[in-house]
């Protein structure tokens, strides 16, 4: 085999690996922004390394089940979605932001935050919690 020919399979190759690791990173939007469900949202920027991220987790999963059809729990790996980080203006992680129904920023903390807590600011938006009887 010729030296230009294996120079050409060396570039298609490497052509097709761009190609995967573009479409991979497609998932999130472009501009690092989320697509809101119709919902006020808690968005945790974090990571799966970060120990106060893998402190939040049960909790956020908590939250997203209790909580289903009131607000939206989304989680973005700032990691594997950088332009997520710059979008949202975050230096530290964990950072939750709260977003009213239509992607606005309500409010935003940095590091571990406690169920009670988050229910509590999402009251402070009106944001009801199940019945009002649910505790945190």
């Amino acid at each position: 085999m010729s030296k230009a020919a294996r120079i050409s399979i060396v570039a298609v190759v490497a052509l097709a690996v761009v190609g995967v690791l573009v479409a991979k990173g497609s998932r999130a939007p472009a501009d690092g922004a989320i697509v809101t469900s119709g919902l006020p949202t808690l968005l945790e920027l974090g990571s799966t390394k970060c120990i106060p991220c893998k402190q939040m987790a049960p909790i956020l999963d908590e939250l997203s089940r209790d909580y289903e059809g009131v607000f939206a729990v989304e989680l973005i790996d700032v990691y594997e979605h950088p332009s997520a980080a710059e979008h949202y203006g975050v230096s530290i992680i964990p950072t939750q932001v709260f977003l009213d129904a239509d992607g606005n920023e309500l409010f935003r903390h940095t590091g571990f935050y406690a169920k009670a807590d988050i229910l509590a600011k999402w009251a402070e938006f009106g944001v009801g919690t199940l019945a009002d009887g649910a505790d945190g």
